[in-house]
């Protein structure tokens, strides 16, 4: 169904070329959108009109017609006059409405046909079928985006998101639920990742400067067909969830760029539990402080450089190479040979995903 402000809007501008007043009525005789003031004069004649065979005629001074979706009738268009030239002008505004049910109609059925794509409902057959009747390309390199966001917080989101990719037919735009949006950006041969974090940081930016609250984007891996595209959403759902847990200061994760902490997040609790047991006692994992964890952290980012992370810490040689002894001599890892450093750094990981877990079920 058209928006009674797209409705609105369109009379408007026929009243501005034409010169002429219109209003719309819909199946209940009831007022849509109007260009002047005494449109309510015309209820009962409309209603009249509904039940009647014909599709347009002149009553009241006015011309009254029938736009139908199809065989269904949707609206009743009246034109106020009873000339030759309203006439006319009557029938151009019932074209002009009627193509945009038509219009409004194929965007739904590709609404309805993209969500169903997502959610793995389609066999391929139905794919291949549909995606032809909607003129939609089915051999194509496209991938998704997953916006996170509360939409009661920001109930105009998908609409300005929609705005931002209505240059681009071959886009889409939807949701099928209220804590996100869903994007499937089509690329062109030379675009890649970088052109899609390009377009997720448009995206975020977008919207953050609305709320007060981190928008967060994920993406998922590129599909060079229809059917590889609901692949590619799950992909990017996973890549928020684990992005949530491992990266939270990035607001764009790439399922491509996630890492081991994909393979962790796929990990069954008894088995991360074992894992931990076998790595850290009780007593241990208490025994990383804030600054040890800095420090280990930092270590990390520096590629187990001693002195570069000493020099960014802004402590003395000596200092960092206490603090790691002492890590060594509490769990038997060293963090200066990489397989121990591998170890620590995995073991961490599933500390924080086995704490990601136990909030989930509060």
């Amino acid at each position: 169904m058209i928006s009674n402000q797209i409705i609105q809007d369109t009379i408007d501008g026929l009243k501005e070329i034409t010169k002429i007043d219109f209003c719309i009525f819909d199946t209940e005789a009831k007022l849509m959108a109007c260009t002047f003031e005494e449109a309510g004069k015309y209820e009962d004649t409309v209603r009249k009109f509904i039940h009647s065979e014909a599709e347009s005629q002149e009553q009241t001074g006015s011309q009254f017609f029938k736009i139908f979706d199809e065989t269904q009738l949707e609206y009743v268009l009246v034109a106020n006059g009873f000339t030759d030239d309203t006439y006319k002008m009557g029938k151009i505004a019932v074209f002009q409405l009627q193509n945009l049910l038509v219009a409004y109609k194929e965007r739904f059925d590709k609404d309805n046909f993209i969500k169903n794509l997502l959610l793995d409902n389609l066999l391929l057959i139905d794919i291949i079928n549909r995606a032809k009747k909607l003129h939609i390309e089915i051999e194509k390199s496209r991938a998704v985006f997953v916006v996170d966001i509360n939409r009661e917080k920001d109930s105009n989101a998908l609409e300005k998101i929609q705005a931002l990719f209505d240059a681009r037919n071959n886009d889409f735009v939807t949701a099928v639920d209220e804590n996100s949006i869903i994007i499937v950006k089509e690329l062109e041969e030379e675009e890649g990742y970088d052109e899609l974090a390009r377009v997720a940081e448009l995206v975020v930016n977008l919207l953050q400067k609305e709320v007060d609250y981190e928008i967060r984007a994920s993406i998922g891996t590129i599909v060079n067909d229809l059917k590889g595209v609901s692949r590619s959403y799950k992909e990017a759902r996973m890549a928020l969830e684990v992005g949530k847990i491992f990266f939270e200061e990035q607001q764009i994760i790439v399922y491509s760029r996630l890492g081991i902490g994909r393979l962790i997040y796929q990990l069954p609790l008894p088995l991360c539990k074992m894992f931990i047991g076998e790595i850290f006692s009780d007593s241990q994992q208490e025994e990383f402080d804030g600054e040890m964890l800095m420090t280990i952290q930092k270590f990390f980012e520096n590629s187990l450089n001693v002195s570069e992370t000493s020099r960014q810490l802004y402590i003395h040689r000596n200092t960092l190479v206490y603090r790691l002894d002492k890590l060594q001599r509490s769990t038997g890892l060293d963090l200066r040979v990489f397989e121990d450093a591998i170890t620590f750094k995995i073991a961490l990981m599933v500390v924080k995903y086995m704490k990601y877990l136990e909030s989930q079920d509060f």
